[in-house]
């Protein structure tokens, strides 16, 4: 093998023209699926103060969102809903009326072929803040009761569906519930609506900003008893070879960053398209290091997303998104 000074690496990086053409990992708009929060309660926006940029918003101003994200060449949402009231059980998430319903259509009159892609969980619904419906062990602590979660997950999957719905997120990591909530679908009609599954969700500390964002820190406990232990690789692709047996159409994995090991892992276990989602944490603390002037915060945003791609994501869910492509776009 030929050494220097015949090789030279350094000549494919000598103009940005140059480093354009033999760029082994690209970006654009359409690889981000940008995640938003819709409060019924709500008539103007609401800064969230954790997560600079990013507001809980009213219905009403969903069209004018819709447009803003096509204009800026954002193929797809993901869309939170913030009820009136709560409940036990989170069958405020399965009203007809709610904000995410009501904004699907608002969003879909707008732009029609915008990809809507719903959460599904109760966590935003439930007065205590828990995935799942509650129960009592036989030594009287309390636990979310997997299979009766699954009746709530499968009714609001069909109301989202019924709503306008493209795809839908399930991330409250129950198990067996893309199988349930797949047979749910097909029998209300809905075969070609897609189900992109939340298959590795890890009980991570960076989701502290969203739980501001979406109103659903538990009120007792934490989610370790059912979200995935951080110190775990193999066990995500057990997790995603499930989801993927029971009918999901996509795969993701969540947070993005600290497990970029795992998104390898995973792409490279599986044919279906991968998304990974760059979590409210994780937008924090570049936005933070930013606002102290440890690092630019462009050059950030960009290196971040083009880590997740390099490692293997198809799709990325990121607030970044609109500033994103807004530097894409020039």
């Amino acid at each position: 093998m030929s050494t220097f000074p015949i090789v030279r690496p350094r000549r494919l990086r000598v103009t940005a023209s140059m480093r354009t053409l033999v760029r082994e990992t690209t970006l654009a708009p359409s690889d981000f699926i940008y995640p938003m929060f819709f409060n019924a309660a709500l008539d103007t926006p609401s800064p969230i103060a954790t997560m600079p940029g990013i507001s809980q918003l009213p219905v009403s101003h969903a069209k004018a969102q819709a447009k803003l994200l096509a204009e800026r060449g954002i193929k797809s949402v993901l869309l939170f809903g913030l009820p009136k009231t709560k409940d036990p059980r989170g069958e405020s998430g399965c009203d007809p009326d709610g904000p995410v319903p009501r904004a699907i259509a608002e969003m879909k009159s707008a732009v029609p072929d915008l990809v809507v892609v719903t959460d599904v969980c109760v966590d935003e619904y439930t007065d205590h803040g828990h995935c799942g419906v509650l129960r009592k062990r036989r030594d009287g602590s309390i636990e979310v009761d997997n299979d009766a979660t699954l009746e709530v997950l499968a009714k609001m999957s069909v109301m989202h569906a019924n709503a306008g719905a493209d795809i839908i997120a399930p991330s409250d990591m129950m198990d067996g519930r893309v199988g349930f909530i797949r047979a749910a679908l097909d029998g209300a009609s809905f075969e070609t609506t897609a189900i992109l599954s939340y298959a590795v969700k890890y009980a991570s500390c960076f989701y502290g900003p969203f739980r501001d964002a979406a109103d659903c820190a538990p009120k007792f406990g934490d989610r370790a008893g059912y979200q995935m232990d951080p110190a775990n690789a193999r066990e995500a692709l057990r997790e995603a070879a499930l989801d993927e047996a029971e009918g999901a159409d996509m795969l993701m994995v969540k947070p993005a960053l600290p497990y970029l090991d795992v998104i390898r892992a995973v792409r490279e276990k599986t044919n279906l398209p991968l998304a990974a989602y760059n979590v409210s944490g994780e937008y924090a603390m570049v936005h933070a290091a930013a606002a102290a002037k440890m690092l630019d915060l462009d050059r950030a945003i960009m290196e971040v997303l083009t880590s997740i791609r390099r490692a293997g994501a198809d799709l990325i869910l990121t607030y970044h998104a609109i500033r994103a492509a807004e530097i894409l776009g020039g």
